[in-house]
């Protein structure tokens, strides 16, 4: 199961043509969403920074089909004579004389640390926050909102991993870079569509329940902060800005529940056509599939520098490496590829890399704990050509299709999991899991637990369930997101998480946490709460004047009797209700 290569079985022709096949019988699944997105940008432009690096960036922008170019002083000068450079540039005299007309405002060094930046392309709101907040539009263009931001700052003033459409960063020490920022910034002026990129399932979101918040995982790891919890009347709910969301797709890799999903090509389809391609692939002939996940930029940049990939490397074409995540790379070599190479990039956003690096700790991690090689799956680092096409170390698991009929993301998941358990030697014990991932049991304290199962309505997934026959609380850890809404929900306090992997069968297996005898009612017989329960509320409202004295007794009857019990005792004694 856990074979090496020899190197020389290895046959590179006959896997290019083999590759080649697949490529002409079954293309990727593209993101067929419309464009019902549309940004309308006139062109107004702020542009902030020190005097001079904006005055600067003005002057090259000047004749350049912006509506009007609109400066604020946020840092100071960097030191520098004024005076001719040697390089030919103007001194700083002629710089002013070159923008004087141009609407200017400086700011103090407290006041750029209030300046606060929210929107989009054609929508940016740029306010400096005090006790009577200033809105710069507003104040100096006579405008309710600035087109599009160029920020000249070493650190930009948004602080965000990847900017919104319309804010451009570009240091302007690197001059290098200015001609291509300058002319992306010119470029911003018109209408602009693009996809819709994700949908959110609130049925099927873990984030939050009854006022008590759960899962964030989505929310931590966008690099464009286009997520947001919305606080609703009760509950909060997942909102997906589309004007701010870039297609990175690392909020659906770490959903559990599948609640965000592309809208297309889903996650389901991806899956399904990874089987397709690795089956295809065997049938023509190929044999070591490695699968190597890559944005179609980074293939485009390969293209035109001639780079060659070998022919047992088969490349998963993503918008965005987060795309994908472990689940998906575990479907790779559940259905028949012996590694899993993921191509890092240049242009990575930070929150991005990280996300991705703790996806590939998870993985390893389940790998390890199923008895299989944890170096199966391997980032190459973006300047590492000679691993992108290195012969794999592993032979696949299988070769065996592998048909995930379930439309659950977790339910797929669990099968792929169950495959790679047959193709492994689980250990059969707990393995800690990075920290943040979705895998874990639950701990019920049975002599806490009275069976309110507020717990279970609070469940977003079907991990937790009441009893059908009698009171009975049950569990399935293969379901368990470790949102903590179940936590959060008890009255009692009687459940607490136990984080982590269970790498044995009995993780698939439905198993009680806690069951009682039910309570008979004392007047009709009829079960309709625990014994628990009763002996509770019988506390806490032993010195309620509504079960004061024989009353207490309706305690013990249920819903229905209870209410014959005080119409009954009305119609002896009508006064009896002023008693209380």
């Amino acid at each position: 199961m856990n074979q090496h290569i020899q190197l020389a079985s290895i046959d590179d022709a006959r896997n290019a043509q083999a590759k080649e096949a697949v490529r002409q019988r079954i293309s990727w699944p593209v993101n067929l969403t419309p464009a019902n997105v549309t940004y309308h940008s006139r062109g107004h432009a702020l542009l902030l920074g020190s005097e001079r690096d904006t005055r600067q960036a003005a002057r090259a922008l000047q004749g350049r089909g912006l509506a009007s170019l609109t400066l604020v002083f946020t840092t100071p000068n960097a030191a520098q004579a004024d005076e001719t450079q040697a390089d030919g540039k103007s001194s700083d005299e002629d710089l002013l004389a070159a923008t004087e007309t141009l609407t200017t405002q400086a700011l103090t060094r407290a006041q750029a640390e209030k300046l606060r930046i929210s929107g989009h392309l054609g929508a940016f709101n740029v306010i400096l926050d005090s006790d009577e907040p200033l809105d710069l539009a507003r104040a100096l263009i006579e405008r309710d909102a600035f087109d599009m931001i160029l920020d000249v700052t070493p650190t930009p003033c948004l602080p965000v991993d990847l900017p919104p459409p319309g804010y451009v960063v570009l240091d302007w020490q690197q001059a290098d870079a200015r001609r291509d920022a300058l002319e992306q910034l010119t470029e911003l002026v018109g209408e602009f569509d693009k996809p819709r990129y994700f949908q959110v399932n609130s049925d099927l979101c873990a984030h939050s329940s009854s006022g008590n918040v759960g899962c964030t995982r989505c929310l931590d790891v966008c690099p464009a902060d286009a997520i947001s919890s919305h606080q609703g009347r009760i509950e909060s709910q997942i909102d997906i800005d589309p004007f701010l969301c870039q297609g990175v797709g690392s909020c659906t890799s770490a959903c559990p529940t599948g609640a965000i999903e592309f809208r297309l090509p889903e996650t389901r389809r991806q899956q399904e056509t990874l089987s397709t391609w690795l089956a295809a692939y065997r049938d023509a002939g190929g044999s070591a599939p490695v699968l190597r996940f890559v944005t179609y930029d980074t293939l485009e940049a390969e293209q035109q520098a001639g780079t060659n990939i070998a022919g047992h490397v088969l490349d998963v074409p993503l918008e965005e490496l987060g795309a994908a995540g472990h689940d998906q790379w575990l479907t790779g070599l559940a259905v028949g590829a012996g590694e899993i190479r993921l191509q890092y990039h240049a242009n990575m956003p930070a929150r991005l890399t990280a996300f991705l690096d703790q996806q590939i700790a998870q993985a390893r991690t389940l790998l390890e704990s199923l008895g299989l090689d944890a170096d199966r799956i391997q980032p190459l680092a973006a300047d590492d050509t000679q691993a992108q096409s290195a012969m794999p170390k592993h032979l696949p698991l299988t070769d065996e299709p592998l048909t995930l009929n379930a439309p659950e993301k977790r339910a797929r998941l669990n099968q792929v999991l169950a495959r790679l358990a047959a193709l492994g030697e689980p250990s059969g014990e707990r393995h800690d899991m990075p920290s943040g991932a979705a895998y874990g049991a639950i701990n019920v304290d049975s002599n806490a637990c009275t069976l309110c199962m507020a717990c279970v309505s609070n469940c977003p997934t079907p991990a937790l369930k009441a009893g059908t026959d009698q009171p009975a609380l049950s569990f399935l850890e293969a379901d368990c997101v470790q949102c903590g809404l179940c936590d959060a929900a008890c009255p009692e306090n009687a459940i607490t998480l136990d984080p982590g992997f269970f790498a044995a069968p009995e993780r698939a297996v439905r198993h009680v946490c806690h069951e009682e005898a039910a309570f008979a009612c004392i007047s009709c017989g009829k079960p309709f709460a625990t014994v628990s329960t009763v002996a509770t509320i019988k506390e806490k409202l032993a010195n309620h004047p509504y079960f004061a004295g024989d009353a207490m007794a309706r305690l013990e009857m249920c819903e229905d009797c209870r209410v014959k019990d005080v119409w009954q005792t009305l119609a002896r004694d009508p006064n009896a209700q002023l008693k209380v």
